[in-house]
């Protein structure tokens, strides 16, 4: 058994931001991160287009950002939470920008500030087209450095641990559930552990993976939103699913590239496969609409032409521009022999953001005790129905940040939760054939594709409720029979993340941001949030 003062379940920049100012806080307290994977593998290593903030107030405002937020969301956005983020959010980058994030500037020195989609000023701060790598790399370099930090890669967290399993019945009408710490698989001698901790930060990331194309590395399986939904915590907002427009069209290549929005912002224009403009027909901001108008109108396009891809024209961009601001994505393009100087990029969309998922309030807090969760994994009420581009970094900092400030107030009145029992394998073989996990994973990518997309239909819905039925119960077998192994705790975790998407999406009975049914094409006064 291991003891943790604070325990922060992944290494991204809501994990390393909240660890950065809770190691300095208390020199003496220890904190630990837990990463199934390499350190710097995370969802915020992938983000290309930026970060959002209110930086130049001469032409920009807050109550602009506030504006262009509440705009993209939809009529869910939380109004409270939104104007926390954008208020508090400049103090926040100024923060990791002295801790050493390096944000582009003109020839003047001053920052060069993008545009992107639903966005009204240009206010997107950016290191070329990999801004997330520049965070995630000064983050981790800080958290390095101090001693009190300690983190653990490769180690895979199964499930939270709560009064279920000191014996006790917890359901979801059970008041004042406590989280004591985490049950983890050490990957690297295959050996079950316990932390315990006071203190414990969700913050897992994304559920790309639940798509057969998404913006996400594999490593993103919604795992703390399951192991939360599991605990019997509160979940919000899942059938809310950001498609991103524009992944680079490379069938069977997984995870897809990203093709940031910064390029639209940058006067890219996406055209059909004969040259043409579309989005004009879509929306009067055309190419710069937000994510969840751009992708429905790419998706129709395709569908109406029968064509697999549509196509993103940079050549309105200039040559300097192109290649100063987005040197990653013509590298990537130019490996597969596409000059975007010239040449069109072929886009699709691809899964790329969940704006639902664990429950918080205002600080942070889930609904089981002591248990935080902060950045995609979260549902704070700052995205609504749709992320405005580039809050999701901003959001990260300004929550770790309260999440910091509220978990400061309560260490000291938190004891350890001794008495916890060691992780139960009796009865578990190791799995006789790989293929009964990889091949449900297949067929649970297959099933939320085609029936839980872009576009959803009840009788889609229901068909996927209904196999994804079949596929619980044959993993919950296996699970029960075999030993633990991160393949099937992932298989276990995407399931459950599916099923609340299709449950969320099943229960809204209107069109609203990005859920679009066509058996609801309308939106309707039903302005509520789904909860499970």
């Amino acid at each position: 058994m291991h003891k943790a003062d604070f325990l922060v379940i992944g290494s991204g920049i809501a994990g390393l931001t909240f660890a950065l100012k809770t190691a300095r806080r208390f020199p003496d307290k220890t904190i630990t991160i837990i990463t199934k994977a390499e350190e710097e593998e995370t969802n915020t290593k992938y983000a290309q287009g930026g970060i959002a903030a209110v930086w130049d107030f001469e032409k920009d405002s807050y109550e602009k950002h506030i504006d262009d937020t509440l705009i993209a969301g939809d009529g869910l956005c939380k109004r409270d939470i939104v104007e926390i983020v954008v208020k508090e959010g400049p103090e926040r980058v100024k923060e990791i920008i002295n801790w050493g994030a390096d944000f582009d500037k003109n020839k003047e020195g001053e920052y060069s500030l993008g545009k992107e989609g639903g966005h009204s000023e240009f206010r997107v701060l950016h290191h070329k087209d990999v801004t997330g790598k520049e965070i995630e790399k000064t983050l981790l370099e800080e958290a390095l450095s101090l001693p009190n930090i300690s983190i653990h890669a490769h180690h895979f967290v199964i499930d939270i641990i709560t009064q279920h399993h000191l014996g006790r019945i917890v359901t979801r009408h059970t008041p004042d559930i406590e989280c004591y710490g985490v049950y983890v698989l050490n990957k690297k001698n295959k050996t079950i552990e316990k932390i315990i901790a006071k203190i414990t930060v969700m913050a897992s990331g994304g559920a790309g993976q639940v798509y057969k194309n998404t913006t996400n590395p594999i490593i993103a399986t919604g795992d703390g939103m399951a192991m939360v939904y599991r605990a019997k915590g509160r979940i919000s907002n899942m059938e809310f699913v950001q498609f991103h427009p524009t992944s680079l069209y490379q069938p069977g290549v997984t995870p897809s590239f990203l093709i940031t929005e910064a390029i639209r912002g940058a006067r890219g224009e996406l055209k059909t496969s004969d040259g043409k403009p579309f989005m004009h027909k879509y929306d009067e901001r055309k190419s710069l609409a937000p994510r969840d108008i751009v992708a429905r109108a790419i998706d129709n396009e395709m569908k109406i032409r029968g064509d697999e891809f549509v196509y993103l024209d940079c050549a309105p961009i200039p040559k300097e521009e192109l290649l100063n601001h987005f040197p990653n994505i013509y590298e990537k393009c130019k490996s597969i022999g596409l000059d975007i100087l010239k040449d069109f990029i072929p886009v699709v969309p691809a899964a790329h953001y969940m704006c639902g998922g664990i429950l918080t309030d205002a600080h942070g807090n889930s609904s089981i005790n002591n248990l935080y969760a902060c950045g995609e994994c979260s549902s704070t009420g700052l995205h609504g129905a749709n992320r405005l581009a580039s809050n999701s970094l901003l959001e990260a900092l300004v929550f770790a940040n309260r999440i910091y400030e509220d978990a400061a107030a309560k260490i000291d009145n938190i004891e350890f939760q001794e008495n916890i029992p060691d992780w139960n394998a009796e009865g578990t073989n190791e799995p006789k054939e790989m293929v009964m996990i990889t091949q449900s994973i297949r067929e649970l990518k297959e099933i939320m594709t085609n029936y839980v997309g872009i576009v959803r239909s009840n009788e889609r819905l229901e068909r996927a409720l209904n196999r994804l039925h079949l596929l619980y119960e044959e993993t919950e077998r296996l699970y029960d029979t075999t030993a633990i192994s991160p393949q099937l705790c992932e298989l276990r975790n995407l399931i459950t993340v599916g099923f609340l998407i299709t449950r969320g999406a099943s229960a809204r009975k209107e069109s609203r941001g990005l859920h679009y049914t066509t058996d609801f094409p309308e939106r309707s006064d039903w302005a509520e949030d789904s909860l499970f």
